[in-house]
């Protein structure tokens, strides 16, 4: 879909009319439709064996995205992995959102992209966490570093390996393209084409 129609929907749901969709997309279009109060499920598509969290997120990325994320999910799962997608795609707001943490918002730095310099803000990098038998978080989990080592194992780009700033929960589907060049495709409307 393009940037153009995603700014149109974004526009007609009352959010940042920024033309790539993220979670307060997904929100405001659910709302819309008067689906917001139901609980993610996976598609068909999606093996039961995903939780709905992630299958929420990965419903976020690009479509070639969304296949890769599953797949490396999966990998992860049968090595007996407790790991959810806690965050997929987010709109340039968000991203920006995020940046201010730290610096010109309340809390602790988590990142050092503005909007158009994440993966993120186009549909091909998620974030995740390994979770323990109750359900809480393991940040520091050495597990982290297996999913990591999967997901390069796979082609994907992972955030551990990075040394400024190191981003172990993150991982990038590559696209052959810079940065620079996935803003400049958002600009023409030519993403991902």
């Amino acid at each position: 879909m393009s940037t153009a129609l995603w700014a149109k929907i974004q526009a007609s749901v009352g959010v940042t009319a920024d033309g790539i969709p993220g979670n307060i997309t997904a929100q405001a279009v659910a709302k819309r439709l008067g689906i917001d109060k139901e609980t993610p499920r996976p598609t068909p598509s999606v093996p039961a064996t995903i939780d709905p969290r992630s299958a929420a997120n990965i419903a976020t990325l690009l479509p070639y995205a969304q296949s890769k994320a599953r797949e490396w999910l999966l990998k992860c799962l049968e090595a007996g992995i407790n790991v959810k997608i806690i965050t997929g795609t987010r709109s340039y707001k968000e991203q920006d959102a995020l940046y201010a943490q730290g610096r010109t918002a309340p809390g602790r730095k988590v990142t050092n992209a503005r909007a158009g310099y994440s993966w993120h803000n186009f549909g091909v990098a998620w974030d995740f966490v390994v979770f323990d038998a109750n359900g809480q978080p393991q940040w520091e989990s050495p597990l982290m570093e297996k999913c990591g080592k999967i997901a390069e194992s796979l082609g994907h780009e992972w955030g551990g390996r990075w040394t400024s700033p190191q981003d172990t929960p993150h991982v990038t589907v590559k696209m052959g393209c810079t940065l620079a060049d996935a803003r400049q495709r958002v600009k023409e409307g030519k993403w991902w084409t």
